[in-house]
């Protein structure tokens, strides 16, 4: 066997073990968690007291809320996505790894994910509820919230990486990251407002797929290069 043939299972086995080492430190800090989620419905359920209870005015504003909400509460977990591994030294370890940065940077993102994207996407139905939304409506809303979420994580390891032990990091994130959400944002809100007009939603949903498989192929790259930046 040759050495690229060696290297590929040493790469997916690390980038598993990160993961896997990611998922068990939240396990010990369960507000990392739990904080975005308290965050996604609190916001969607104050937006009912404070417009009222009309059924019309709820389906129609529900999807741009309920996405303005995902995205914020994204935004809560993407500062301590490398903060605890600057912290504690972890951080200069991987750059120092064999393994490529760039996996172990996707390994990260991952991690995130199932930790921050994922969970809003299962509570999503629930929250949907309050705004009266149809089974149909419901399922394009976690579709757009699956896709939408993998890109938010994605494009948040680049600028948490960029702000990794920065004074006040948090808000140079949101600036970093927000314009590059935009378009996640409204292709998202839009595409569910069409599926509850009983439009077609093929269009939004190609893009929101394209748009996560570029981030899956350009910001591992991104982030290892802005981790080396941050470390110099």
């Amino acid at each position: 066997m040759n050495e690229p043939e060696q290297q590929y299972p040493g790469i997916a086995a690390a980038l598993g073990e990160l993961v896997k080492r990611d998922l068990s430190l939240v396990v010990k800090r369960p507000g990392d968690v739990l904080n975005p989620l308290f965050f996604f419905g609190m916001v969607a359920a104050l937006f009912p007291l404070a417009v009222g209870p009309a059924a019309e005015q709820l389906q129609f504003s529900g999807p741009g809320v309920l996405w303005v909400a995902a995205l914020l509460a994204a935004l809560l977990s993407l500062n301590s996505l490398f903060l605890a591994d600057f912290e504690d030294g972890s951080l200069e370890q991987l750059l120092v790894s064999p393994v490529p940065l760039s996996a172990m940077a996707l390994g990260k993102s991952i991690a995130h994910w199932l930790t921050s994207g994922l969970p809003l996407v299962i509570v999503s139905p629930v929250v949907a509820m309050t705004y009266q939304m149809s089974l149909a409506v419901t399922g394009v809303l976690m579709l757009t919230l699956l896709l939408g979420t993998v890109s938010l994580s994605l494009l948040g390891s680049i600028g948490a990486a960029l702000t990794v032990g920065l004074h006040r990091g948090t808000a140079l994130l949101s600036l970093l990251i927000l314009p590059l959400a935009m378009p996640v944002l409204i292709f998202g809100a839009r595409t569910v407002s069409l599926v509850a007009a009983g439009d077609g939603v093929a269009g939004g949903l190609y893009f929101l797929a394209a748009y996560a498989m570029l981030m899956i192929s350009i910001s591992p790259f991104a982030t290892a290069a802005a981790l080396r930046i941050s470390n110099e």
